[in-house]
């Protein structure tokens, strides 16, 4: 196997913005002083996990959608494959990871949307209560991610942290993505940072 391209610059800029942007969101969402920086924080979020939900359909090779969301059953072998050792399949995100990705996006967009509400102090406090609800289950499913991270990393000895900075994993040379697309990157800045302005307002 050998160090192949495989993340381009938006999956890998979109994920440390994703990273960042929850971060900050919650250390200040409990903070009425820091209540802007909270809301553009959240609209952060919302911007980058609706410009990756069109870049797993437009997106590099692995980056799309039909790349890594599978079954259960794909999700249990590759789960029970850990505690046998054995090499991974994927040059890309694993099947368990797929559903962690579906999880975050899913939760990151339905944080942000009820917080945009209460935000805009429609729906009163039981939708605060769901919005806060929504962000402890997507930091839930974020430390879960993380978690399978170290696991699959020193399962495979490979260092899935830095290939999610520099775009290399381990792979056939058929595997790999023919271009790491950076002019995208210029699109998903400007989305996120007008997503961001629109939803702080």
């Amino acid at each position: 196997m050998n160090k192949i391209r495989v993340w381009d610059w938006p999956v890998r800029i979109g994920h440390w913005l994703l990273v960042g942007a929850f971060a900050l969101a919650w250390i200040t969402g409990e903070s009425e002083e820091w209540r802007l920086v909270h809301a553009f924080a959240g609209g952060t979020v919302v911007g980058v996990v609706l410009f990756r939900l069109l870049w797993g359909v437009f997106g590099t090779r692995h980056a799309r959608f039909s790349s890594f969301v599978r079954g259960p059953g794909a999700v249990l072998d590759y789960v029970s494959g850990l505690f046998r050792r054995e090499e991974s399949q994927y040059a890309g995100h694993n099947a368990a990871g797929g559903w962690a990705i579906l999880a975050l996006l899913s939760l990151g967009l339905l944080a942000g949307a009820s917080g945009w509400l209460v935000y805009q102090d429609i729906g009163g406090e039981w939708l605060e209560e769901v919005h806060e609800a929504l962000a402890s289950g997507m930091l839930a499913v974020a430390l879960l991610h993380v978690g399978g991270v170290v696991v699959s990393s020193l399962a495979h000895r490979e260092n899935l942290v830095q290939a999610m900075f520099t775009g290399l994993k381990q792979g056939r040379p058929d595997e790999a993505i023919s271009s790491t697309r950076p002019l995208a990157v210029v699109l998903l800045l400007g989305w996120v940072a007008v997503c961001a302005w629109w939803l702080a307002r």
